[in-house]
């Protein structure tokens, strides 16, 4: 993808269509702001100790091309900046920095984390950033430093460390926002609500994805680190780098965390889990040991009551030829017989326990 090969720009829409905000900077101030990139191509020129910040926001294939042309930036680069869905890295192409760097923001109605990737370009004289997503807030990144031109005026590596020190900044509330889900979840975990396992998981690949964008940032800052000394870097933007290096090694300390803590959670809820699934058995285990007592109570004294009934019954079919039928002692010996029998199946069901 080479920015010089590009056989017809005119029919491309103009790159203007994708500025967020292009200007001039002397000494720290904002000394013109070029209605069109190729004034601000122009007043750079005629401004020997200038820079210019060029804001483009989801620029085209086209547009971005033609600013890449102008600055001569790397085409592999580019190619990166027109594709996006970059890992964050930090590359270097002979004087110009190339970083992409993921910005987040959390969403809490959802329990999301909204991305944002910006690349970043960062020349001699001149700073260009490409933008996909809300993340970060680059105007807002301009006026911090507009306000203050002794920082700005220490050149393009000042606006590498602002963008890089909002970034940090907006993981804070994101790892606030994570944590009061984490603690939620525990609270739902120890109140056995059914529907946590869910949000578990579902806040695990979050914290997972902002894993993947803060960690990278220590490598970054790493490598702006080390080359200090061959690039020369102001002392004081040296101090502003070490500050972002700290805050961004807390984020991704506190993200590693909240992965081990939200894994601890899922094993401590699949134990609870597990353990009202065994108390749920055992009661039903004494419940059913419960009935089948009853069971046998019922059926035992069924068995007693069933051998008078049967002895009652033969005896009062009333046929003529029937042993005993008019023996003096019948009616005697069937109520002893009927006794005898009971009491013997009371005995044996007392023995085996059934009643």
């Amino acid at each position: 993808m080479d920015p010089r090969g590009v056989a017809d720009t005119e029919q491309a829409a103009p790159v203007e269509e994708s500025v967020v905000t292009s200007a001039i900077y002397s000494r720290g101030r904002r000394v013109e702001t070029p209605p069109t990139l190729a004034q601000t191509y122009e007043r750079l020129r005629e401004t020997p100790d200038g820079i210019a910040w060029i804001g483009l926001y989801r620029p085209a294939e086209a547009q971005l091309l033609t600013v890449a042309e102008e600055f001569g930036l790397h085409e592999l680069a580019v190619e990166d900046a027109i594709v996006a869905h970059q890992r964050p890295k930090l590359e270097r192409y002979g004087d110009t920095l190339f970083v992409v760097l993921r910005a987040a923001r959390y969403l809490d109605d959802v329990e999301e984390v909204d991305f944002g990737e910006l690349h970043l370009f960062v020349g001699r004289n001149f700073v260009l950033t490409v933008r996909h997503g809300a993340a970060p807030d680059l105007p807002a990144v301009r006026r911090r430093l507009e306000a203050d031109p002794e920082l700005l005026a220490r050149g393009p590596e000042a606006v590498l460390y602002a963008i890089l020190d909002a970034v940090v900044d907006g993981y804070a509330p994101v790892i606030a926002g994570l944590q009061n889900d984490i603690d939620e979840i525990e609270t739902q975990v120890f109140g056995g609500d059914p529907k946590v396992s869910r949000r578990i998981y579902e806040l695990s690949r979050e914290v997972v994805d902002f894993q993947r964008a803060a960690r990278p940032l220590l490598d970054i800052l790493a490598g702006l680190t080390a080359g200090f000394d061959k690039y020369g870097t102001d002392d004081e933007l040296r101090r502003y780098l070490a500050d972002v290096a700290d805050h961004a090694t807390t984020a991704a300390e506190r993200v590693d965390g909240f992965r081990q803590i939200l894994a601890d959670i899922l094993t401590l809820n699949a134990t609870l889990v597990s353990q009202a699934q065994n108390e749920e058995i055992r009661r039903l285990t004494v419940a059913s040991f419960a009935q089948n007592e009853e069971i046998k109570r019922v059926s035992a004294w069924a068995a007693i009551l069933f051998a008078p009934t049967l002895i009652g019954t033969i005896y009062g079919m009333n046929f003529d030829h029937m042993p005993e039928l008019h023996w003096a002692f019948g009616y005697p010996f069937a109520i002893a017989l009927m006794a005898l029998t009971c009491v013997s199946l009371y005995a044996v069901f007392k023995h085996r326990g059934w009643l």
